[in-house]
């Protein structure tokens, strides 16, 4: 049944002959909006791999005013980017899981680094057609600031395939077809899938949304939604659905992975539940996205139609005048809007989504890692691992911590969490982490420094994961958090050798023995998996239980005796019975946190280059609260606590 419409405003509108005004007020440039197109492809190998070939390809070819930037590690990424112009790039300077899935929020944070004008994020198995290039060129031009969200179709094949320049679509007998009417008459079905959702905006304007976006894992469910929900309540953007002028479809195939859910995946699309539901105005309600107004191409005009007022216009925004309004003007046009908006409605019971279940936390957020399963999988070469321990007082130190090793390209480190809360921030910030059963429950916040009884708690809690590590039969560099890494000093450590546990030294004396009584430091050392070793570990580990000190002490007494007796030199030690050679590491390389006055250096970082420093350790200083604040200001701060993100680096501008 027709709508009774109104034409009123049909007159006011320019020509399509008539060259549109910028919203800068200058003509509009005939070659169209640069845009931008980001993505984070997996492996480009098997079906998959295809498939994301084949949909970065059709983007390509739409116009050369479009870049494409793929947030990827993996060398397959690059090895396909290389066969492509300054116009396909790879960009590794983001925020990824030790599994390798990119974070949404560090992939938006990025984003702004590119000066286009127009930001789109795609599926990278979603195949684009010409009218997404008209669109784009159409909205550059709105007065306003918008973000659009688009629903691709789901196929189960596609008999063509695209030509070498990736600008038009060929059947077997190399005729072209016009992909559109072809892929219509076939049966698809729209695809509201969080994960496959296009979104847009002009990039020069205001925020998408108010507050800061939670660290969500791309492609794992929840986060278009959010980003959705908050850029409505926000109210500093016009947005609107572009489902039925972005002509977008997904290759669909039938999978053998329909219970990802229940597998190892689990804890990625639990995570971005959780986050959604704790952050943002979603909490207290759930947009109605059904009431997003329409953009549709009608006799070749672009017009918005508001599905609650059943108004149409050509500027879009419930605020803007509309152009359907009282006065009957041409039949004949009337009749042509009309039946457009008839043609949207019908379709809209197809494919509609709503935030409600996206953005409810049910399932129990918890890791499919055991220990062992992690330590396989992020092991180097050498079966050596990297090992900090850490408890929610210390996240943020922590945070910095891993944001280093990852600037430093270091993918071989694990965290042990002593509490559940540490457990549970780890794994939505997506590292590989693993509960102690055994650590002690009542952790203070900040009165967990040296010297008190909570340190000497949790101190003892490290010497037994190394133990149990070891037995594993992994070598292990175990690095408290608040040691700052330079470089990475396994290269140097590992070349010690077996029956050698290498230690920092906490002497801050100039001059004399750095072996003397309780100077090995228990927070850096390096140690193989080899009998020495643990049968040593062993003699600490049990001594370190029934003491009332730290397990710092029971190191230096069980290893180099007491008083020193098993002291060889200036620098090493010799423990008798299980014949381990414990060697003091040299302290302008691993200096701590009292020597040669470092941390009180206007530049530490300058003072430790020219050391030659590897690390250095932020000890020797009391409490948490002083500690943070010294390293933070020192410049030795990797982490963004109010972004949840790593400090990044380069600017990118194309």
């Amino acid at each position: 049944m027709l709508i009774a419409l109104s034409l009123y405003a049909t007159q006011k509108l320019p020509s399509i002959k008539q060259p549109l005004l910028s919203r800068r007020g200058h003509l509009r440039h005939p070659v169209g909006p640069r845009i931008t197109i980001f993505t984070a492809p997996g492996p480009f190998s098997g079906s998959a791999g295809d498939r994301q070939r084949v949909a970065i390809r059709s983007w390509l070819g739409l116009s050369p005013r479009i870049t494409v930037v793929m947030f990827s590690q993996d060398a397959s990424a690059v090895s396909f980017a290389s066969s492509f112009d300054s116009r396909l790039i790879v960009d590794a300077d983001v925020d990824f899981t030790f599994l390798g899935t990119p974070f949404f929020h560090s992939m938006m944070a990025r984003s702004r680094s590119f000066g286009s004008d127009i930001s789109v994020f795609v599926n990278p198995e979603t195949i684009l057609l010409p009218d997404f290039t008209s669109s784009m060129s159409f909205l550059h031009e709105l007065d306003q600031d918008w973000l659009l969200v688009a629903s691709p179709r789901n196929i189960s094949y596609l008999p063509f395939r695209l030509s070498d320049d990736g600008t038009h679509w060929l059947k077997e007998s190399d005729k072209r077809v016009k992909m559109k009417e072809e892929i219509l008459s076939r049966k698809s079905q729209w695809s509201p899938s969080d994960g496959k959702l296009i979104t847009a905006w002009n990039s020069r304007g205001s925020p998408l949304h108010t507050g800061t976006l939670p660290p969500f894992l791309y492609g794992k469910g929840t986060h278009n939604h959010w980003v959705i929900s908050e850029a409505l309540s926000s109210h500093l953007r016009f947005v609107f659905d572009a489902s039925w002028t972005i002509s977008s479809y997904f290759l669909d195939y039938p999978t053998n992975q329909s219970n990802d859910l229940s597998g190892r995946e689990s804890w990625e699309y639990v995570g971005n539940s959780h986050l959604g539901a704790l952050y943002g105005s979603s909490l207290f309600r759930e947009a109605n996205f059904s009431s997003l107004v329409r953009l549709m191409k009608c006799s070749g005009r672009y017009l918005f139609f508001d599905p609650v007022s059943y108004a149409v216009s050509r500027s879009g925004g419930r605020n803007k005048v509309g152009l359907l309004e009282k006065k009957i003007l041409h039949s004949w046009r009337k009749k042509k809007v009309s039946a457009c908006v008839e043609t949207i409605k019908s379709s809209e019971g197809m494919w509609n989504w709503s935030s409600k279940n996206q953005l409810k936390a049910s399932a129990k957020l918890d890791f499919p890692f055991l220990l062992e399963s992690l330590l396989s999988g992020i092991a180097d070469e050498n079966k050596t691992i990297v090992l900090t321990v850490a408890g929610y007082s210390y996240k943020d130190m922590m945070m910095s911590w891993v944001c280093r090793m990852r600037h430093l390209k270091i993918t071989n480190f694990i965290i042990c969490a002593l509490d559940r809360e540490t457990y549970d921030f780890a794994i939505l910030q997506g590292l590989p982490v693993f509960r102690d059963s055994s650590a002690p429950r009542d952790i203070s916040f900040d009165n967990c420094h040296f010297g008190s009884k909570c340190f000497q708690r949790v101190t003892k809690a490290k010497s037994r994961i190394v133990l149990k590590i070891l037995k594993l039969g992994y070598n292990v560099l175990l690095s408290d958090v608040d040691v700052y890494w330079f470089k990475n000093p396994v290269p140097l450590l590992s070349s010690f050798g077996p029956s050698v546990l290498a230690a920092q030294s906490d002497e801050y004396n100039k001059t004399g023995p750095i072996n003397m009584p309780r100077r090995l430091n228990s927070g850096f050392y390096f140690v193989f998996s080899d009998g020495s070793t643990v049968a040593a570990m062993e003699k600490v580990v049990k001594h370190a239980a029934t003491s009332g000190l730290s397990e710092q002490p029971s190191f230096y007494d069980m290893l180099c005796g007491e008083g020193g007796s098993n002291r060889v030199g200036d620098n090493m030690c010799k423990e008798p019975e299980t014949n381990l050679t414990i060697y003091f590491l040299d302290r302008d390389l691993f200096p701590n946190g009292a020597y040669e006055g470092l941390w009180e250096k206007r530049n530490v970082r300058e003072a430790c280059s020219k050391m030659g420093c590897l690390v250095i350790h932020n000890n020797w200083i009391s409490g948490r609260r002083k500690k943070l604040e010294r390293q933070v200001l020192s410049g030795l701060w990797e982490y963004d606590i109010s972004t949840r993100m790593c400090k990044q680096s380069s600017k990118i501008s194309c």
